[in-house]
């Protein structure tokens, strides 16, 4: 069997028409990504409100860009370029729509089902997971071939690297294609194969849960330890302040599934459970390990 053809590009090589499913920051993110490449960007949520929050979010994000000298067009132009929706067969002209909907596998799973029924045959479906499996996801869809995970990292204005995962039945002229998307957007790939926590996540969820560990256990305090990362290792944001930044919520669930997959040594330490229980789940409401602006 042939390759399908590939999507339809912008003059930049990245994807004339681009579909996100879900506005929150993430999917705001990546949808303001591709609107300053070029792209026609459509994002559908799940009511009405929810849509005019995503396009606030974009659309400030987009003004952000503008004001900071970093996009070629002015908001104006890039803002005629996009759409919000609540309905997901807005998505059949797309050429790639990704997935931005909470990291929750139910929830993935009605998403890209619902998402792929009215794509053309040609489109292709990607998740930002950031830690689901991509072949759990990639079997409960007609055409896995088409499918492939683009992990794009929190802030994604400010983020130069989207992880690339490539499943079982992914093809490899969709890998080269998610390559050169993610390069017209001026970012950084790396390609990884399917494994839990695949690389970005394993390696820092591992690290985040230790320094939550020493929290817990009075070795140093948030400063300091976060310190000792980017003073002694040069990282630019410490494991913890990173814990905030992403959502503690969001690294709980990540932790749970790496644990039931990769065995004890990612189980959440008790203080993240209680924090979560707490509601502090870092900047989002504007206490975790650090106090925040109201967001």
């Amino acid at each position: 069997m042939s390759e399908q053809p590939g999507a339809p590009r912008s003059a930049t090589g990245a994807p004339s028409d681009v579909g996100v499913l879900g506005g929150g920051r993430m999917g705001a993110g990546i949808a303001h990504a591709f609107l300053l490449a070029g792209s026609r960007v459509t994002v559908v949520e799940r009511d009405a409100d929810a849509a005019a929050a995503a396009s606030a979010r974009v659309l400030e994000s987009v003004a952000a860009s503008v004001a900071r000298g970093t996009a070629d067009e002015d908001a104006g132009v890039i803002g005629a370029r996009f759409a919000t929706s609540i309905d997901v067969g807005d998505f059949a002209r797309c050429g790639l729509v990704v997935e931005a909907v909470p990291e929750d596998l139910e929830l993935k799973i009605d998403a890209l089902t619902r998402v792929e029924t009215v794509l053309g045959q040609g489109a292709v479906l990607a998740s930002n997971t950031s830690s689901i499996s991509i072949d759990q996801l990639a079997a409960l869809l007609e055409r896995p071939s088409r499918f492939l995970g683009m992990h794009f990292f929190n802030p994604v204005p400010a983020s130069t690297l989207v992880e690339i995962v490539r499943g079982d039945a992914t093809s490899a002229a969709l890998v080269d294609d998610a390559r050169d998307w993610v390069r017209a957007i001026g970012k950084t790939p790396i390609v990884v194969t399917d494994a839990p926590g695949f690389a970005s996540s394993r390696l820092g969820v591992a690290l985040g849960l230790e320094a939550i560990r020493m929290l817990e256990d009075g070795v140093a305090s948030a400063e300091d330890i976060d310190n000792a990362m980017t003073l002694g290792y040069k990282h630019p944001v410490g494991p913890l302040r990173l814990t905030d930044l992403v959502g503690l919520d969001v690294r709980l669930g990540i932790a749970e599934y790496l644990s039931s997959t990769l065995g004890e040594r990612f189980t959440p330490p008790a203080l993240l459970r209680r924090m979560v229980a707490e509601g502090k789940l870092g900047r989002k409401t504007g206490q975790g390990f650090y106090t925040w602006d109201a967001p």
